[in-house]
């Protein structure tokens, strides 16, 4: 059966119930000729009369009552299941792929998606943590989670927590066995903890600013990582200088474990952005964590 053929057999039935082409086609929102030719062309196909009609109102035929105990019922389920479909289909399900750095993961994403989940047992969420920029279409993420300055102009930004700083940070043990760096430059003469990007295979060169002026010093050390945490630890065991997010080695320094080395020259960075393709933003799924996610002052 068509659309078509579905929808006269609905018409037909509104007919019969009202007993009246005229407050039929008052509820259809329709033309009362085009309501009747709808008619006439199922009486058409089916090659029987359904209704009777004179000038003051519409009576059933023998069939066309048959017809109408055949169908209402049957209409009413598909109407039942098409509401089902509608709710199911506005309920938020689905799996999101997201890519993020250890840091955006513990600081900003997971508090905020930890209690929000519970309440969407249908969205499954693959977080894939990575320090690199990944092209997320072309590897099959629905988002990423990045500086606002390193997302890409054609991507959908989201800002979803405050600014940051990068901190160089060490041992009270090690200052005083190798002195404190006055300079970034002074960092060429230090045990550097270093940080090695996945994709890339490169070690990232520490950035540094001041009054305007922008450093970026290449350091070496015996030890580099791909994790922030293990940075932090090998610091605090004296294995060098780490130069890390401030907000999560405030534990370390509040206690003396680690002392900032450099502050006058530790960058602002402008915040973790969630950003996707606007194909995204419509999915029900994607909007939970969307929402869930937007930094809110």
């Amino acid at each position: 059966m068509s659309i078509g053929d579905l929808n006269r057999l609905r018409w037909f039935q509104l007919v019969a119930e009202e007993r009246s082409f005229t407050r039929a086609a008052a509820r259809l929102g329709v033309a009362q000729s085009t309501l009747s030719h709808s008619i006439k062309q199922l009486e058409a196909q089916m090659g029987i009369r359904l209704l009777t009609r004179t000038t003051r109102n519409v009576a059933l035929t023998e069939a066309g009552e048959r017809l109408l105990q055949t169908i209402a019922p049957r209409l009413a389920e598909i109407d039942e299941e098409i509401a089902a479909l509608s709710a199911f289909r506005d309920k938020p399900s689905g799996s999101i792929r997201l890519t993020l750095s250890d840091h955006a993961l513990d600081r900003v994403v997971w508090p905020k998606l930890k209690p929000v989940l519970h309440d969407y047992p249908d969205v499954t969420v693959e977080l894939i943590l990575d320090s690199t920029f990944r092209n997320i279409v072309e590897e099959g993420f629905d988002a990423g989670v990045r500086l606002g300055e390193s997302v890409e102009k054609d991507m959908i930004a989201v800002r979803i927590g405050p600014d940051w700083r990068l901190v160089a940070v060490a041992s009270p043990a090690y200052l005083a066995a190798r002195g404190t760096p006055g300079h970034p430059k002074d960092l060429v003469g230090h045990a550097c903890i270093n940080m090695r990007h996945e994709s890339g295979g490169g070690l990232y060169a520490w950035e540094f600013e001041k009054d305007g002026q922008e450093l970026r010093v290449r350091v070496s050390g015996q030890l580099t990582f791909n994790n922030s945490y293990a940075m932090i630890d090998a610091a605090v065991s004296g294995f060098g200088i780490a130069y890390v997010p401030n907000d999560i080695v405030e534990r370390e320094m509040g206690f003396g474990a680690l002392v900032q080395v450099l502050d006058d020259w530790s960058p602002l960075f402008d915040g973790y952005f969630l950003y996707y393709p606007s194909r995204r933003q419509n999915l029900p799924a994607f909007k939970v964590i969307v929402e869930a996610l937007r930094h809110r002052e």
